[in-house]
């Protein structure tokens, strides 16, 4: 990872995103502190190498969705809780505890590597 730019254009191509959608998401991260967006000829979306080693999956969905992750309930129901729980809640709050350590856990530089290396994907 290096600290070339990358233009909104180029990267909605490479994930196969719309511009605009791709460009809310970008506004929403540079918003957030963890990409950085430079204007002009030579401008774009970088993020340093020193940056990128910190940043967890959790940040990134927590500054474009806010803590809905944590808080939401799987059928969408607002007045689900442990007093009030829906009729999946006791299972599911499981699989969300996993999920959070998942996101907490996993970090950018580790996702940016495997789609690096081939391992994996980031195509919608």
């Amino acid at each position: 990872m290096n600290d070339t730019r990358s233009s909104l254009k180029d990267i909605s191509k490479k994930i196969g995103s719309p511009e605009a959608f791709t460009a809310k998401i970008l506004q929403t991260l540079v918003k957030n502190g963890i990409i950085t967006s430079v204007k002009g000829a030579q401008g774009g979306f970088m993020i340093t190498p020193k940056r990128v080693k910190k940043i967890k999956l959790a940040d990134i969905v927590y500054a474009i969705d806010g803590e809905s992750i944590s808080k939401m309930c799987v059928l969408g129901l607002k007045k689900c809780s442990e007093v009030n729980p829906c009729p999946v809640h006791n299972q599911y709050k499981f699989i969300k505890k996993d999920l959070l350590a998942m996101v907490q856990k996993t970090g950018l530089l580790e996702m940016s590597d495997s789609i690096n290396e081939g391992r994996t994907c980031l195509k919608v």
